[in-house]
């Protein structure tokens, strides 16, 4: 049976860093939405000969859907909600919830993935698409309890363990780690982790469609630590709440769906 996943994030490219993998590995079974709240216009431009500041909203939106095609789904829906990039929270919160929750209606995702109250970096357009995700999943789960969807909420999420161990793995090559710097990643207690996807046999497509970001560079992390950064993908399961830890974590965020 297929399964339906459905993800709500600010930008164009944070669907490919947090779920890319899990993606490539069920590309035959999912049926993916993604709503993308703004289309990075704010973002860099990482080489001049690729976009101007004029059309870079748009040549991030194609970004997307290449890296779409690179991990392989099949007919994927993409929902870009045009809000000012760098604004999300500034944006009327009930338009945003509504136009969310409209879209995931259509569709009824047995799961949704966003960004939890830390936007992994803090980003105030990540809070933000998580916050309004989060409101229009609890809204639609309580219409549709018993038609099969709504039936999780994720959050990405880092351990805090594999994060110190990138940091240190830069400090050993000399670079300067300021973990409290504005935009970093922000790490959680391991114990928190409800879902680990590894992602060994996909992460050449991973990393593929990451580069498929070209506007965006990664030069930040050094190509030999890509793949350790990159590993796996962790989640907090925010709904339903977590009573019994044992079995945890995931190793699907499809396991044990009702489908």
């Amino acid at each position: 049976m297929r399964v339906r996943l459905a993800a709500v994030y600010a930008h164009p490219d944070d669907d490919t860093n947090g779920i890319a993998g899990l993606l490539a590995e069920g590309a035959d079974r999912i049926d993916y939405t993604l709503i993308v709240a703004t289309s990075g216009e704010a973002g860099e431009i990482a080489d001049p000969s690729l976009a101007t500041r004029e059309n870079l909203a748009e040549v991030r939106e194609q970004e997307e859907l290449d890296s779409l095609g690179i991990i392989g789904l099949r007919d994927p829906a993409v929902h870009f909600l045009h809000y000012p990039d760098g604004a999300l929270a500034s944006a009327p919160r009930d338009e945003l919830v509504d136009r969310i929750a409209t879209v995931l209606g259509e569709v009824r995702p047995h799961v949704v993935v966003t960004f939890g109250p830390d936007g992994i970096t803090r980003h105030a357009d990540h809070v933000a698409a998580g916050e309004a995700a989060t409101a229009a999943f609890h809204r639609l789960r309580e219409t549709w309890a018993d038609g099969g969807a709504f039936q999780r909420l994720l959050y990405n999420a880092l351990p805090q363990s594999r994060l110190d161990r990138f940091w240190a793995a830069l400090r050993e090559r000399g670079r300067a780690v300021e973990p409290d710097a504005p935009f970093m990643p922000q790490g959680i207690r391991d114990d928190r982790i409800d879902v680990r996807v590894g992602l060994e046999a996909v992460m050449d497509r991973k990393m593929k469609a990451i580069a498929a970001h070209r506007t965006q560079a990664f030069e930040f992390i050094p190509p030999d630590l890509r793949r350790q950064a990159f590993a796996a993908e962790h989640f907090v399961q925010a709904w339903p709440p977590v009573a019994d830890t044992k079995g945890r974590p995931f190793r699907s965020v499809f396991e044990d769906l009702a489908l």
